[in-house]
């Protein structure tokens, strides 16, 4: 086999491997059972492919020339299991989406102009369109630049992302506050199905490592709870094994000058920085009145970024409020950076993609 032409790509805080729709076969279990061998999964370490052992790391996005007119791209975006045999659509990424602009310029998909290039995408997902500005002196592509964003070494060129707010409901029960497996939450969508749930009210302090997070079979199980308890309520379809939706997310007062400190539950995994696109729903769960945020977040002063606090540094974007209307949020926008790691061929392995061994 000569492989399939893929580029290895680092967006925002996540990594994974960004692939023309055209080289990827067209009926979704095939696409998958060839993704699952690609990334090298099931298994724990992913010894045999792409993926780098954790959810940040075991990403795929698909791109392809948009449809219509109103985007320039389609990026679908698929979450593939490490340790299991499944790859889910049924979440976006905005990590991602940082990376899929630039490569969608790479590959002649979007004209580049001299300086700055804005790339219109659609992502499939969910059908919301973002606007990515992308940097290209000379008329290509530079990954080289002076932003720095927390939970990524050294600095990038910025990718400046701008994203309409999300068609659904903001708040899928239509209630600022619901109460679900025993403990107030916010249901909310600004682009990511997040569940917010007050680290106190999981006896939490909020600021715990990762780590301890997930090695804590209590926290574990309630999380697992909540979460199981928001999936009729968020009409979710699907079942908490094999869908990715919605997030759980610990809000406490921030502990660094920011607006709000996070813990979130990507679900099974706690992430090491926080998504796009759950920040955003945060953000947003944090600018409307009487969720469980009240009490807990400082604002921002007007025009300035809302800081969400995350186990590696923070994450700094704008919700645009809508004026006469304090039960909506406008658009969301924030600096990302990317990387172009390897663009190359992958050969994929042979066998089948059965569970593997813990390694001993």
């Amino acid at each position: 086999m000569s492989g399939i032409p893929c580029a290895l790509m680092r967006g925002g805080t996540s990594k994974g491997g960004i692939f023309l729709a055209e080289d990827l076969p067209t009926d979704p279990a095939a696409r998958d059972d060839l993704l699952l061998r690609i990334m090298g999964s099931p298994d724990v370490r992913q010894i045999d492919g792409l993926g780098g052992a954790h959810p940040l790391t075991s990403k795929v996005g698909v791109v392809s020339v948009a449809g219509d007119d109103a985007a320039d791209i389609d990026y679908l975006f698929l979450q593939v299991a490490v340790d299991r045999p499944v790859v889910s659509t049924s979440q976006t990424c905005g990590n991602i989406l940082a990376a899929v602009a630039p490569f969608a310029i790479e590959r002649g998909l979007v004209p580049a102009r001299d300086g700055a290039t804005v790339v219109r995408v659609r992502m499939v997902n969910t059908g919301t369109v973002a606007a990515l500005t992308v940097r290209t002196p000379g008329g290509e592509v530079t990954y080289d630049g002076d932003a720095e964003i927390s939970g990524v070494p050294g600095s990038a060129a910025p990718v400046e992302v701008a994203v309409e707010p999300a068609a659904g409901a903001l708040l899928p029960t239509g209630n600022p506050i619901d109460t679900i497996a025993g403990v107030e939450a916010t249901l909310i969508d600004n682009g990511m199905k997040s569940v917010l749930v007050r680290a106190a009210d999981l006896g939490l302090e909020g600021g715990e490592d990762p780590a301890a997070l997930e090695a804590d079979p209590a926290v574990v199980r309630r999380v697992a709870e909540i979460r199981a308890a928001a999936f009729p309520l968020m009409g979710i379809d699907g079942t908490p094994e094999t869908t990715t939706t919605p997030k759980i997310v610990l809000l406490s007062a921030p502990a660094a000058g920011g607006t709000v400190r996070t813990r979130s539950f990507i679900p099974f995994r706690v992430h090491e920085a926080i998504g796009v696109l759950g920040a955003a729903s945060v953000a947003a769960g944090v600018r409307l009145a009487g969720t469980v945020a009240d009490g807990l977040a400082d604002m921002p002063a007007d025009g300035a970024p809302m800081r969400v606090e995350h186990p590696t540094g923070f994450l700094d974007l704008h919700v645009d409020p809508v004026p006469g209307d304090p039960g909506a949020v406008g658009e969301s926008r924030v600096i990302r950076t990317a990387r172009m790691i390897m663009d190359g061929r992958v050969r994929p392995h042979t066998y089948p993609t059965t569970a593997t061994e813990e390694p001993r």
